[in-house]
């Protein structure tokens, strides 16, 4: 499936996880937040960016990007989150609904990004294998507050075969526009994660003998600053219901 046609279907009423979809073309978190947060979350990003690595900002009300010629952010996502006063209040397929013209909206890269690299190099990505969505979890690590934001680094988890962990870690790190190399490799305790089994957000995957959990900051992070900080009103993405770009994944190799 091509990017357009993708979001043509998300478009069109399509609500999955995806991870997998357009292989090669580069898929982003969203955060649209009013004008008046826009300058605190923009710190905040500057100061976290292996969770927030900012890739397209618009103008207040806009709800086009540079990254997907013609694509409306209202719409083209697969699944979106309503959040009033730091608290999810729905989960809808079109956010046209709830947009508000003073909307400033970031789009974030993903580690998604980065699994078409990983499949090529033949180590299985888990999540896509078994159909599923990515577990997510909020960490122990808190992130660099600006303004009135903080909360807690959120991390995304891969099992990576033991003796392909090094392989692993060193092609995602040619990715740093994407989040690039894990952050904690082994232990999730030495993350505060108690159950990799209940993630905070997405699907527990199968983790097999001779495996590692590895994990990447995730760009779920914003939500968890929502939440933290009580954000009076947000629209993200759902996690794991990505915008898929027109960009290809390579724009991001160094």
């Amino acid at each position: 499936m091509t990017p357009a046609k993708a979001r043509a279907a998300y478009r069109s009423g399509l609500a999955a996880p995806s991870a997998g979809v357009a292989p090669g073309f580069t898929q982003c978190n969203m955060i649209s937040l009013p004008r008046d947060w826009a300058w605190d979350f923009l710190l905040y990003a500057q100061r976290n960016p292996k969770p927030c690595p900012v890739l397209d900002v618009t103008e207040a009300g806009r709800f086009d990007t540079a990254l997907a010629e013609g694509a409306d952010l209202r719409t083209d996502l697969p699944l979106y989150r309503i959040w009033r006063d730091g608290k999810l209040v729905e989960e809808v397929a079109d956010a046209a609904a709830h947009w508000q013209d003073d909307l400033v909206t970031f789009l974030i890269g993903c580690s998604f990004t980065f699994e078409t690299p990983l499949q090529q190099a033949g180590i299985e990505v888990r999540h896509i294998a078994a159909g599923s969505n990515v577990p997510m979890y909020a960490t122990n690590r808190p992130c660099r507050p600006a303004g009135r934001l903080q909360g807690p680094m959120v991390v995304s988890m891969r099992p990576i075969p033991a003796d392909r962990v090094a392989e692993a870690a060193t092609i995602t790190a040619r990715y740093p526009g994407v989040h690039g190399a894990p952050v904690h490799i082994g232990d999730p305790a030495g993350l505060g994660i108690k159950d990799l089994q209940r993630p905070d957000f997405g699907d527990p995957v199968e983790i097999r003998a001779g495996e590692v959990p590895v994990f990447w900051a995730c760009g779920v992070t914003p939500q968890a600053a929502v939440m933290a900080s009580n954000v009076p009103f947000a629209i993200t993405h759902a996690p794991g219901h990505m915008f898929i770009t027109d960009i290809p994944d390579h724009r991001w190799h160094v």
